[in-house]
């Protein structure tokens, strides 16, 4: 009758959650802020503590990640009202959209090439190429959050633990 909840250690959701309502993604990004636009951020990040992390095998960890991750954004879904119906709908586009990002982003080894650039537009300036520049300082922070996490402890990127502060 009722869905269950595995629980989880939450750390890293809540971690990711923080790290995309920094103001200055709406600030200084002109990213819109609403809760679509969190979650791209929240994938984003994700992906990229997946493709540094990805040589520590840890696969099965991040299978409960990813897990944990998307039954987080289905309960924040649901808590904004939608029905079963339109969570399931939701649900699955966003989960496309992450695919969508993840081999995209692990092709490429520069977050700011011109290829990720077009993603950053997609995504989040809707094609809206007057933003161009805002891109590319988005790519700039999502690449040296890209080096920060190369540089830092699977343990404790995986426990939430993550004190970036971008310049």
């Amino acid at each position: 009758m009722f869905a269950s909840y595995k629980k989880h250690n939450n750390k890293l959701y809540n971690k990711l959650v923080e790290l995309s309502r920094n103001k200055f993604f709406y600030q200084d990004f002109n990213l819109k802020d609403h809760f679509e636009t969190r979650v791209l951020l929240i994938f984003f990040h994700f992906i990229i503590i997946l493709k540094a992390k990805k040589n520590a095998k840890l696969k099965k960890d991040f299978q409960n990640l990813f897990d944990n991750i998307f039954q987080n954004i289905e309960i924040d879904i649901r808590e904004l009202g939608y029905g079963d119906t339109k969570v399931n709908k939701t649900m699955k586009t966003l989960n496309k959209i992450f695919y969508d990002i993840l081999f995209k982003i692990e092709k490429k080894e520069n977050l700011t090439s011109n290829d990720n650039k077009d993603l950053l537009i997609k995504y989040f300036y809707k094609e809206d190429h007057k933003h161009n520049e805002k891109a590319y300082k988005l790519g700039e922070y999502l690449e040296e959050f890209q080096n920060f996490c190369f540089d830092s402890d699977v343990d404790n990127m995986l426990n939430g633990s993550i004190n970036f502060k971008f310049r």
